[in-house]
């Protein structure tokens, strides 16, 4: 099937869907046609384009055979002609096979790794970074849970961030982020290097993942704060084990310990939800590495480097120098983007 083929052949999908939608049907029915159709709408809005184009090629083919007609049917039959291979590759794209989890919010997570103090303020810096850029989406960003440090930032904190589409942008940020810079204690100007890890997961809902409540341990304990600040004299934090798989949540964050165990069970949902989808990719053979690593300096996928205000993606080759702006979320696009464009590409060539 050549792709004018394959393209009359969704139009006819579509149009048929259309006809199924305005018959009537229970809500679960309804729910998933309207889905497809909301998916589809996209390519078939690029193939009447391309179609059209095609007709308008051959009909300006045909005039370059009136002489009088030739300049201006020459002119739009080269313009089409150009055009052509460019929808072909849109269209591609949004044929490639979608992540469900894509449009889903997602549960963010910063742990400080190697360098000590000066790790923890990365992390911080990492954070304020994606809350700016969720702010620049108009994304809702809340604090699940935050373990500070002593010197500033975070030695790990765990973040809701609510959105249409959170995770299919943020799903490239998983791994070791590695910092170089002059810390605000190093006396003699000597440039350091430590790192963060990055975990995300999409967010799940209770029907992705069947929790049986027997197998939850769940602990109760005091909440504290950096340097003793924000102790909570009751036992108010929550710790959930999934006893199964031995996954540990905690959550401390909140004044309530029901809010703290609603806050714990969205995480322990997230972590289960996104360990099912890690082994059916395992089971389709796309093994993948583990998305928070070891922590270590070596084990990166970017390099925030301060004093050439450089920002580095190590798996995609690209190079910035505009760090001010990512580490404000506002020039973060241009990284994803791109690692976006180059999974796309990795997937039509597997394609």
């Amino acid at each position: 099937m050549n792709i004018k083929e394959k393209l009359i052949s969704i139009k006819e999908k579509f149009a048929g869907l259309e006809q199924k939608l305005m018959q009537p049907m229970d809500h679960k029915e309804l729910a998933k046609l309207s889905k497809e159709h909301s998916d589809l709408k996209p390519i078939v809005e690029l193939a009447d384009e391309y179609l059209r184009a095609v007709s308008n090629m051959s009909q300006a083919e045909e005039m370059m055979k009136d002489s009088s007609m030739r300049e201006i049917a020459e002119a739009e039959f080269y313009e089409l002609k150009d055009r052509l291979p460019v929808l072909e590759n849109e269209i591609k794209i949004a044929l490639l096979p979608k992540d469900e989890a894509d449009e889903r919010s997602a549960i963010l997570e910063i742990r400080a790794g190697t360098g000590g103090d000066e790790a923890a303020i990365f992390a911080g810096d990492l954070f304020n970074m994606y809350k700016g850029y969720a702010d620049i989406h108009g994304w809702k960003i809340e604090v699940m849970d935050a373990h500070e440090s002593d010197s500033g930032g975070f030695k790990e904190i765990s973040v809701h961030v609510a959105g249409r589409g959170v995770f299919g942008r943020l799903k490239f940020e998983p791994g070791a982020h590695r910092v170089q810079r002059v810390p605000a204690t190093e006396s003699q100007g000597r440039v350091h290097t430590s790192a963060a890890t990055v975990a995300v997961m999409p967010e799940a809902e209770e029907v992705d993942v069947e929790i049986n409540p027997a197998d939850l341990r769940i602990d109760t304990f005091r909440a504290s704060g950096a340097g003793g600040q924000h102790v909570n004299k009751t036992e108010s934090a929550i710790r959930i084990t999934h006893v199964p798989t031995g996954t540990v949540v905690e959550c401390q964050d909140g004044r309530s310990q029901m809010k703290n165990k609603e806050t714990a069970m969205i995480r322990l949902r997230a972590r289960m939800y996104e360990a099912k989808r890690e082994a059916l990719a395992l089971e389709r053979a796309k093994t993948r590495k583990s998305q928070v690593g070891t922590g270590d300096r070596s084990d990166k996928i970017r390099t925030y480097n301060y004093p050439q205000n450089r920002c580095t993606d190590h798996r995609i080759g690209l190079t910035l120098y505009n760090l001010d702006y990512v580490m404000t979320g506002e020039a973060l696009d241009q990284v994803i983007e791109a690692l976006i464009t180059a999974d796309q590409m990795e997937k039509m060539a597997e394609a």
